[in-house]
């Protein structure tokens, strides 16, 4: 393939760039296609993995990011996707830290960068694909294609087919991947460095390879591919091509001639793609192109139970079986360590993780997908329109009735949002979050025999839903089930630890029913759990004012404020309490340091408003 490739580059109607200039030229041409995608929105899956995701926040451990998928919720959940890409997250982090919040140019700018980057790196690998790989006698690899190589990479910069990738931000896994799978697969090229003595390589490189690929593994799931994930069925390839050669069996014949297609399409596919191409990269490379087996040759040998392999390349690399013995071992590794910090348990895939790909037609696809771009947007009204359509289109989609139910009752228009949820709970009985949803809105219409039932119904079908569980909480408080409430939130707090809002109820409850200690106990529990958390300081330093504990020492470790910014942003942030205690309460404390001012702000901008029931959409 090299050398045919090599020859072919000679007909290609260009002149031949300097390196250095032919990837300016690439990466130019990719900033230029994709800069226009710099002010973009967060949209669709960007919600969910950035702007909704806790791992962002310095409230979050940086070794959470290890225990926790890409969305967030913990690999151990049974609800988790196991979408493990700790280096991603750990990328949008840095960028949420750096740019001082959600600030969508400077996750679009860092996305148009590394598909530039990844461009630039395309020249190199594609010289080596289409001219193999040789050195000058000084060490310097030789680019025997530099203008298909080009040519090659400035396709690639520009293709349509990567604009999700680089306009919608949660891309940047696969642009991630795609450069250490890159770095990775020209590492290994690396440790292949001729030399005066054939077959031999640089173990360190190869190691060095490794580690890129689990990089890139860490960075997206298919980054492992450019290792020896098919490592196996390379050997077994060859090995059955040599037994056929062997003995002359004609099954035996078929079966390596269809391997060899199999996986020589693998390879030419390998080229063409960001990271989803490459299977075991450069354990192909190796055997193909660094072993020199010719493949035609093999199989015309294979066809004429030809018995001679002198010509075929198959016995010229001495360091070939050491190196697909690294390359295996170094990726299982990999996949174990993977393998034992995710879990067993298969990762859970349902309709409400994508709906829009369940829908029946294209039409409904972009309906519903505009709708809840809008309703993330906080444009209801165009939203509204958009999950008619779709409900229109499809009138059993479930998921359209669902958000468009939602935003329905967060409008007040109860009625229609209740005819919705209930279509959609007849049409899909085990649709957990729509029965949640109808919960809300029966609650809401004081129907709370009904709500209590949709709740429970959705528990059901979803045991595992500290939501429903800290609604159904809701519902008892209103209806002075004290203990049911408690037991409720509790079970929330069970499934969910940093939830705040099941926290913060517990603690208000039974304060408000003189069960002081009590409430001071769970408090200092929740703030073990959510230590930075202001809503839960301000409903414990009620607790501890109405104790009497008014040390200046407590009120500081509870409030945790050493300056009056705290105390003030976090009361015009949450508001939750529904008395006025915790403000005289930390009175105390700021009267020491005679802060009157913050005293007077906590009383203007004080609120009594009740925590809000939570919704689910998808």
């Amino acid at each position: 393939m090299a050398e045919w490739d090599a020859n072919l580059d000679h007909i290609i109607p260009s002149s031949v760039l300097p390196p250095l200039w032919a990837k300016l030229l690439v990466g130019f041409v990719s900033l230029v296609c994709f800069a226009r995608s710099y002010d973009g929105d967060f949209v669709f899956d960007d919600s969910e993995a950035i702007v909704n995701n806790k791992d962002l926040r310095a409230e979050t451990p940086l070794g959470d990011l290890w225990h926790h998928d890409f969305w967030g919720n913990r690999l151990s959940s049974n609800t988790s996707h196991k979408s493990y890409r700790p280096l991603t997250v750990l990328t949008f982090r840095m960028n949420y830290y750096l740019s001082g919040g959600f600030h969508p140019v400077s996750f679009h700018v860092v996305n148009i960068l590394l598909h530039s980057g990844v461009s630039i790196l395309l020249v190199d690998v594609f010289s080596v694909l289409f001219g193999g790989l040789q050195y000058t006698s000084k060490g310097r690899r030789l680019n025997l294609a530099p203008r298909s190589s080009l040519l090659a990479a400035l396709l690639f910069a520009v293709h349509p087919v990567h604009t999700e990738c680089v306009a919608a931000v949660v891309g940047c896994a696969d642009l991630l991947a795609a450069l250490f799978f890159l770095l990775s697969f020209l590492g290994y090229c690396k440790a292949l460095k001729e030399t005066n003595k054939e077959g031999t390589h640089s173990t360190f490189w190869v190691l060095l390879s490794i580690l890129l690929g689990a990089v890139a593994m860490l960075c997206k799931e298919q980054g492992i591919t450019v290792l020896s994930y098919t490592v196996l069925d390379q050997l077994i390839t060859c090995a059955v091509m040599l037994l056929a050669v062997c003995v002359g069996v004609d099954y035996l014949s078929r079966l390596s001639l269809e391997l060899v297609d199999t996986e020589w399409g693998q390879f030419l596919k390998s080229a063409g793609q960001e990271t989803e191409g490459g299977r075991g990269l450069n354990a192909i490379f190796d055997i193909l192109v660094i072993g020199k087996l010719n493949v035609l040759e093999m199989v015309r040998k294979v066809l004429r139970k030809d018995k001679s392999l002198e010509n075929t390349g198959v016995l010229r690399t001495e360091g070939l079986l050491f190196r697909m013995s690294l390359l295996a071992l170094g990726g299982t590794g990999v996949l174990y360590v993977r393998w034992k910090i995710m879990g067993t348990g298969p990762p859970a895939f349902t309709e409400v993780d994508n709906p829009a790909s369940f829908a029946s037609s294209m039409l409904v696809r972009v309906h519903y997908n505009v709708g809840k771009n809008l309703a993330d947007k906080g444009n209801q009204t165009a939203a509204i329109r958009y999950y008619r359509e779709a409900v229109r289109l499809n009138p059993k989609y479930v998921h359209a009735m669902n958000n468009l139910g939602n935003i329905l009752k967060e409008r007040n228009e109860l009625q229609e949002a209740e005819e919705l949820l209930s279509l959609a709970v007849q049409i899909q009985p085990d649709f957990a979050a729509a029965w949640m949803n109808l919960g809300i809105v029966q609650n809401s219409l004081k129907r709370f025999q009904a709500a209590e039932q949709s709740y429970r119904t959705a528990i059901k079908h979803r045991r595992r839903y500290p939501d429903c569980y800290y609604n159904l909480g809701r519902l008892y408080a209103d209806l002075n089930r004290h203990v049911d409430a408690l037991n409720a939130w509790r079970n929330a707090t069970v499934l969910k630890p940093e939830h705040s809002l099941a926290w913060n109820n517990m603690i208000i409850l039974l304060d408000n029913t003189g069960n002081l200690a009590q409430a001071e106990a769970v408090g200092r529990e929740a703030l073990e759990l959510i230590p930075n958390d202001h809503s839960l300081m301000f409903s414990l330093a009620n607790v501890l004012g109405k104790s009497q504990k008014y040390k200046v020492c407590e009120l500081q470790a509870v409030i945790s404020c050493s300056e009056c910014q705290h105390l003030t942003g976090a009361i015009n942030e949450y508001q939750p309490v529904e008395n006025i205690g915790w403000v005289l309460a930390a009175s105390k404390f700021f009267l020491t340091y005679g802060k009157l001012q913050v005293i007077c702000k906590a009383l203007e901008v004080y609120d009594q408003r009740k925590p809000q029931d939570i919704a689910s959409g998808l």
